[in-house]
């Protein structure tokens, strides 16, 4: 075989092996990829700024796909698609606001997740805002992660002193979010999608 001849067969080889390539590393990327769906109910704008921190910090972790929507809005794919759901409510009356509670119900009413636990081993986390320092914050939050619970997830906190999840105080002595809010709602996110990557890694890895 002469140089010329030599060449073209690599050629070829190399030509061919190209798009073998380029699904392996398609594949490698998606098994690496982290998908977070934050999902929120906000009327007054606070829970959403929350919301958006949140996805702030998600996205900060390499290779984390964020997806932000209104609970309304959410698809039964949505949810099957993503490795984490982050959920934020506002606070009526001591609990989560009823369009987020619906949400949850969906997940068995209108999905049909609960009979084949279709959201087993997901992260979970949660957020809420509420009017008053003392005003059903953490009840909010411990509903949605016990709702998150019964469906099999795995349920993270904040890691610092927000302890269930990320909260805001919105009412008179409070207008609005602050700087320190935001900055625990971005701290959530983070936290969210850096143990969402780690799950997924230890799975592939255990299969």
């Amino acid at each position: 075989m002469n140089r010329r001849e030599l060449l073209r067969d690599v050629g070829i080889a190399a030509a061919a092996a190209s798009p073998l390539l380029a699904a392996s590393a398609s594949q490698a990327q998606a098994a690496t990829r982290v998908n977070v769906l934050i999902a929120y109910h906000s009327v007054t704008g606070n829970t959403e700024k929350m919301a958006q921190g949140v996805a702030e910090g998600a996205k900060a972790v390499a290779d984390a796909n964020v997806v932000l929507k209104r609970v309304g809005e959410v698809a039964a794919d949505d949810l099957l698609s993503s490795d984490a759901v982050i959920v934020g409510s506002p606070v009526y009356f001591g609990n989560m606001a009823g369009e987020v509670k619906t949400f949850f119900d969906n997940w068995l009413l209108k999905f049909d997740f609960y009979r084949d636990f279709k959201m087993q081993d997901k992260i979970g986390a949660a957020f809420a805002t509420g009017g008053a320092i003392s005003n059903g914050k953490e009840i909010t939050m411990m509903a949605a992660l016990e709702a998150m619970l019964i469906n099999k997830m795995i349920v993270v906190s904040a890691g610092g002193p927000s302890g269930f999840g990320a909260s805001a105080t919105t009412g008179p002595d409070s207008p609005g979010i602050d700087e320190k809010e935001l900055a625990a709602a971005r701290d959530l996110g983070k936290r969210v999608a850096e143990v969402a990557g780690a799950n997924k890694r230890g799975r592939a890895q255990a299969q």
